[in-house]
């Protein structure tokens, strides 16, 4: 059997994962895709991304690229093959059919429905397939999906940023209302630096909704927007935990609604209120109490079913609480900044009812990574494992 040179197989499934991180904003609510096609003799004959409204697999794209020079060529993708009809023929057959001699992929698809299938259908075929090479980087990029596929759920971040005390907001002299706070301001300056700030954005960029409770809306009146100034398919949606539909009609976010604003009340809120704020495009969304709020669980399942794979919680100490309180957090990306906020009356990260005593309640964060932005530093990790569900 011929050998093959691995340094050439990751350079060629590196640019499969540019390829894919390209559709970032585009492929939601299916994965990101990357696929190379490399002929004979070494060359890059094709290349495909995939892109939700262009319907066409990475695969097919880069098999219809290359053309004849895909036979006895090399396809390198980052996810494995489809095996099922869905929105387009199984993209296994397409391999099939262009000759395809050898497949490299990174991971197989955490989709139910093909789960190992299509490696299995191109061995099958008498194409050597090998699996595995840049993993991890794979899996993170597709994480989002992951946990939709498997669970019908989005995957949720808790986003935060804080001083090194885990602060997010000074005290209630220094602040109009400090437990809805998501660390905006310390003194009304930024807890955070520029570069961290922007950076934020990204993470925006990447997911398909961010959540935060009434008291930040009512607090700082935010946008919650992608300002990266990147394109997406469908808008980052905007969440909100209102109960009794407190939120300002002339508020940002309602003032700028389209079709792109979703507010979870409770039976406490007015049919007049949800009238008035329907008509200026915000949707609104009863759903059962818990603890006198919106249950987070069912506002969550809730976007599941709208196709969000991803969600951000961008919440104050309260809302924090309520996601780690109740289990739905998948993993943290924590924002510190090098100071230190001290003093009783400033409010904490979470300051949930249900205290963790003891060490052994506390949540274990796993898998971490450290990212540096200037004079500032994040804590990224999980809480738990999107493809383990």
């Amino acid at each position: 059997m011929k050998t093959y040179d691995k340094a050439t197989d990751y350079l060629h499934l590196a640019r499969a994962l540019e390829l894919a991180r390209s559709t970032i904003g585009f492929a939601s609510p299916n994965p990101h895709v990357g696929a190379v096609v490399v002929d004979t003799a070494g060359e890059i004959a094709g290349e495909g991304a995939h892109y939700y409204d262009l319907h066409k697999h990475a695969e097919v794209v880069a098999i219809e690229q290359a053309g004849e020079r895909a036979r006895g060529g090399t396809l390198y993708l980052n996810l494995e093959p489809c095996c099922h009809h869905g929105r387009t023929g199984p993209c296994v057959e397409a391999v099939i059919a262009a000759g395809i001699r050898r497949v490299v992929a990174s991971m197989v698809d955490p989709n139910p429905r093909v789960a190992g299938g299509g490696f299995a259908r191109l061995r099958a075929a008498g194409i050597e397939v090998e699996v595995g090479t840049d993993e991890r980087k794979a899996r993170k990029l597709n994480e989002g999906f992951a946990k939709w596929i498997r669970t019908g759920k989005p995957l949720v971040t808790l986003k935060s940023a804080m001083t090194l005390d885990g602060k997010i907001a000074p005290s209630a002299t220094e602040s109009r209302n400090p437990s809805a706070l998501g660390a905006k301001t310390v003194e009304r300056g930024w807890i955070t630096g520029e570069a961290a700030r922007a950076h934020v954005q990204q993470l925006r960029h990447a997911a398909d909704a961010i959540l935060v409770g009434v008291g930040t809306v009512i607090a700082d009146d935010p946008w919650l927007t992608d300002r990266t100034g990147h394109g997406r398919r469908r808008p980052l949606m905007r969440v909100i935990l209102d109960s009794s539909l407190r939120i300002p009609l002339d508020s940002r976010i309602v003032q700028s609604a389209s079709e792109d604003v979703v507010v979870f009340c409770t039976t406490a809120g007015a049919a007049e209120r949800r009238q008035e704020l329907e008509k200026r495009g915000v949707r609104v969304e009863c759903v059962p109490a818990r603890d006198g709020r919106p249950d987070l669980a069912a506002a969550i399942d809730a976007l599941g079913a709208m196709q969000i794979t991803s969600l951000i919680i961008e919440g104050g100490a309260a809302v924090n609480s309520a996601a780690l309180e109740a289990g739905l957090v998948d993993k943290v990306f924590l924002y510190y900044a090098p100071k230190i906020l001290a003093g009783a009356g400033a409010v904490s990260f979470a300051n949930g009812s249900h205290s963790r005593a003891m060490m052994g309640e506390a949540a274990i964060v796993r898998e971490i990574e450290l990212h540096q932005f200037a004079e500032d530093f994040a804590v990224e990790g999980y809480l738990r494992n999107p493809y383990a569900l």
